[in-house]
């Protein structure tokens, strides 16, 4: 008679691979589209984009402008469009992702 300790453990169960979108990319919380607000729409456009690809045209946006503080480059200096985003006329690039996520919904 087999004893407790004879038995095999149970396997682990499987993660559940992220749902994909009908073109085959990723929608889990970072990937899923989202609707960016009037104001957020005026730098990236107004279709629904990725938080990450919200990021990346945010920062097109910065370099395109020079609007990164020479003296100190995590330090973003707001232009008006921006400035409608961030809410303030100089964020770090660290306080940049907790600004937008309000704009995003």
């Amino acid at each position: 008679m087999p004893t407790k300790s004879d038995t095999k453990p149970k396997a682990a169960a499987k993660p559940k691979a992220a749902p994909k979108a009908k073109d085959g990319t990723k929608v889990d919380g970072l990937h899923r589209p989202l609707q960016p607000s009037p104001e957020l729409a005026a730098v990236v456009g107004d279709t629904p984009l990725s938080r990450s690809d919200v990021v990346s045209k945010l920062w097109e946006h910065i370099k395109a402008n020079d609007l990164q503080n020479p003296a100190d480059k995590r330090e973003i200096l707001a232009d008006e469009k921006l400035e409608k985003v961030f809410g303030k006329p100089k964020v770090t690039m660290f306080e940049m992702n907790k600004l937008i996520s309000p704009h995003l919904k």
